[in-house]
């Protein structure tokens, strides 16, 4: 049996370990937790954990008295680094969610905690390990492309809501979508290509679609346009337009913030990898339904490999010979496979019989750029991002 211990008992951690962690090894057990709201904890763990789970008052303790085989991250964005940051001082394999950092100081001092640690790591970014996203790497790495010399990827959210109507509108917690969401998406590009991104632009666009002057705390419950409001839950259920169809609160309250700190409706990326490539990312986070598409195209002189998660499928063209090829992949998955990939990672950690293929390196790596795309925006410039192994170099301001 694995003895986990999870700090921070949210929902997707819960989902993990109820899904794809006991999928592969049905004997887990979450034995600690370190969460201040022990009635929510114990409301949402499975009957045979709360049977066994101890609540203790900080890391340390669960580390010292729960004679754990391993750790999970699942706080809130803002506390991902310091937890992470203090369980590099044990030796215990950590399941690390992302964004692993929220700005500079953060992301700095998490690497410095890792340069020495024998503390394994998986960082939660699934899309990196799905089968899709696999397999077009293998062709990548094959040569169906040649040298990879460009990229295009997208990420049309059709749950986009979420980041208006929930804790994810918290920006002095999420610090914005370029973390929530590019930090994905930033890895697997870097995966595809090869290469690490040195340098980016970034504009993005705020406060057309989402956020607002409605008032504060404001619900649907208490609102007397839930009639003509496209977001009231009776007109996503009438449109199935999807998000919240329960009482929820308002994307356009002043609660969504305003000015930087808004999350973005939309926003863009110009990529620049190490040696002179380049690629292009856009996320838009108000489309719905069958407007839903998340994948990249990659390409070469001698061929184009794309793939959309959204269709499962994946296409391969030969530049130079009459032949196209479309291959399909299984639908239905956490995080299209990624989830069930990341498990038996996590898992095989923990029994020493394999390496994680989603080090904390590549989760500071994708924020670093993502800090980067951030002051980008912001400052309406070129910005080069930090790399990975330059810790003895004083951190650019965001």
């Amino acid at each position: 049996m694995i003895r986990l211990g999870v700090i921070g008992y949210g929902g997707r951690i819960n989902n993990l370990i109820r899904g794809p962690f006991r999928e592969i090894d049905p004997e887990l057990t979450v034995v600690g937790i370190v969460d201040i709201d022990k009635e929510g904890v114990r409301q949402r763990l499975d009957e045979r954990d709360r049977a066994n789970v101890t609540f203790y008052d900080s890391l340390d303790d669960l580390v010292r008295h729960g004679r754990l085989d391993a750790l999970a991250i699942g706080t809130r964005c803002n506390l991902h680094s310091p937890y992470g940051t203090e369980a590099a001082a044990y030796d215990l394999p950590l399941f690390l969610e992302k964004p692993v950092a929220i700005d500079m100081e953060q992301a700095v001092a998490l690497e410095e905690a890792f340069e020495n640690s024998r503390c394994p790591v998986v960082v939660s970014f699934p899309l990196r390990v799905s089968p899709l996203c696999e397999l077009a790497r293998h062709y990548i790495k094959e040569g169906a492309v040649g040298n990879p010399v460009h990229v295009t990827a997208v990420n049309y959210v059709p749950y986009g809501t979420t980041y208006w109507e929930s804790p994810y509108r918290n920006h002095e917690i999420t610090r914005g979508l370029f973390l929530q969401k590019a930090t994905h998406d930033f890895d697997y590009l870097m995966y595809l290509m090869g290469r690490s991104v040195v340098r980016v632009a970034a504009t993005v666009t705020r406060g057309h679609v989402y956020g607002g002057d409605k008032p504060a705390g404001l619900r649907c419950s208490a609102c007397d346009e839930t009639a003509t409001c496209l977001e009231s839950p009776e007109n996503r259920r009438r449109n199935s337009s999807g998000g919240n169809i329960g009482d929820h609160l308002c994307p356009f309250s002043i609660d969504c913030g305003s000015g930087n700190e808004l999350n973005e409706d939309a926003s863009s990326t110009l990529l620049e990898f190490t040696d002179g490539s380049h690629g292009a990312y856009t996320q838009v986070c108000y489309a719905r339904r069958d407007a839903g598409a998340r994948g990249a195209t990659v390409s070469g002189h001698l061929g184009t490999v794309s793939f959309d998660w959204y269709t499962d499928q994946l296409k391969r063209v030969r530049h130079h010979a009459p032949f196209t090829a479309t291959e399909t992949a299984g639908a239905g998955a956490s995080h299209f496979g990624g989830d069930l990939e990341l498990a038996r990672d996590f898992i095989g950690v923990i029994r020493g019989t394999t390496v994680s293929r989603v080090p904390v390196q590549f989760g500071i790596q994708s924020i670093y750029a993502c800090l980067a795309a951030k002051t980008s925006a912001e400052q309406e410039r070129f910005v080069a991002v930090r790399q990975v192994g330059q810790i003895t170099q004083p951190a650019t301001p965001e």
